[in-house]
């Protein structure tokens, strides 16, 4: 059965579902709404809603219950989740997994509270000090919002890394049918490592991501490496749309890609052979699909909210194979597909 939710509602509630049961955070628009849904459903569940004394504190209350074994999210918006860098950082020094929302908003600084996707590099390259990445999943409606949460927890178990759903303030606010997971109890992996009493039974684990010997830092750095490259290989997800012929593709992800899919279909209707590859996850890059597409088209276009932060890993995922041209709004515009299907003209 199909229920009208918000974006940011389903959200939370496809966390619970997914067995999340302490959600810690800090209101702010365009996701304040995820926050009060908790607020109101984790007590009825025997679960944990705390609102923080700010976005620092929520997201390393979030690492210590991921530390005791527990699933944990937080969310907030672009500022927000910049004051919650240094923690998500802290995060992936101690190997740890949690999810983590970003709703973005216009920027920099306060910028305005508009949908935005110029929060793109922050996630994907520059979250935090150090050498670290973060799974980042990309929806691109409030369905798949509900699907990519609970993957994002299994995932981030999977390999001991934060993950972030990267989605905007147009999807957040916005109503569609969805259809939740079943109600019942998710079983959880074990989770051996985590600080949460040993009753005798094995030697003290330790949660930590302080390492003062430079050869020890140095080989635990490695090793993650090693496992991130494990998840490139298997986890690149994305959604390939009518680009066995297309002669242009466009590349775009969340919102700015349901424009594009539009413009697609419009541009198909006047006989231009244009396609789209929506990244599901933007680390990893979807570098796979990228490069098959480039062996047979001329040309490929990104579309985002922002003033072209995709459009560097576009072209580093097809070697600069073929041109790779840009078009986007930022400060909260949306694109529309009019002004998507005009480029789509003037490349074919």
């Amino acid at each position: 059965m199909k229920v009208l939710m918000k974006g940011n509602e389903a959200l939370a509630q496809a966390a619970i579902s997914a067995g999340c049961r302490h959600f810690f955070g800090y209101p702010i628009t365009p996701q304040t709404e995820l926050a009060a849904y908790m607020s109101k459903q984790m007590p009825k569940i025997g679960g944990t809603y705390l609102q923080a004394e700010s976005e620092i504190a929520a997201i390393n209350m979030v690492l210590g219950a991921s530390a005791a074994g527990i699933r944990a999210m937080t969310s907030s918006s672009s500022p927000g989740i910049s004051l919650k860098g240094e923690g998500i950082s802290y995060m992936a020094g101690s190997d740890l997994p949690a999810v983590i929302i970003n709703v973005q908003r216009g920027g920099p600084g306060l910028g305005g509270i508009q949908p935005s996707q110029a929060d793109y590099w922050q996630a994907t390259k520059a979250l935090g000090h150090g050498d670290f990445q973060i799974l980042v999943f990309a929806p691109s409606t409030v369905q798949e919002m509900v699907d990519l949460v609970s993957k994002a927890f299994d995932k981030a178990d999977e390999y001991r890394m934060p993950a972030m759903i990267l989605a905007d303030g147009m999807l957040g606010q916005m109503m569609e049918p969805v259809s939740l997971p079943e109600e019942g109890e998710k079983k959880l992996p074990e989770k051996p490592w985590a600080a949460s009493g040993h009753q005798g039974k094995r030697t003290h684990n330790i949660i930590n991501s302080l390492y003062l010997t430079p050869d020890k830092l140095e080989a635990l750095v490695r090793e993650r490496y090693a496992r991130y490259e494990t998840v490139k290989e298997k986890e690149q997800l994305c959604e390939e749309y009518l680009t066995d012929d297309a002669d242009l593709i466009l590349v775009a992800y969340g919102a700015s890609s349901r424009v594009v899919r539009s413009a697609v279909n419009k541009a198909r209707e006047k006989g231009l052979k244009a396609g789209l590859i929506r990244p599901i996850t933007l680390w990893p890059f979807p570098v796979n699909a990228l490069q098959k597409a480039a062996s047979h088209a001329k040309a490929m276009l990104a579309v985002e909210m922002s003033m072209g932060q995709m459009v560097d890993d576009v072209r580093l995922a097809i070697n600069c194979k073929l041109p790779v041209h840009f078009y986007g709004r930022t400060g909260g515009m949306i694109p529309t597909p009019a002004q998507v299907l005009e480029q789509i003209e003037k490349l074919i």
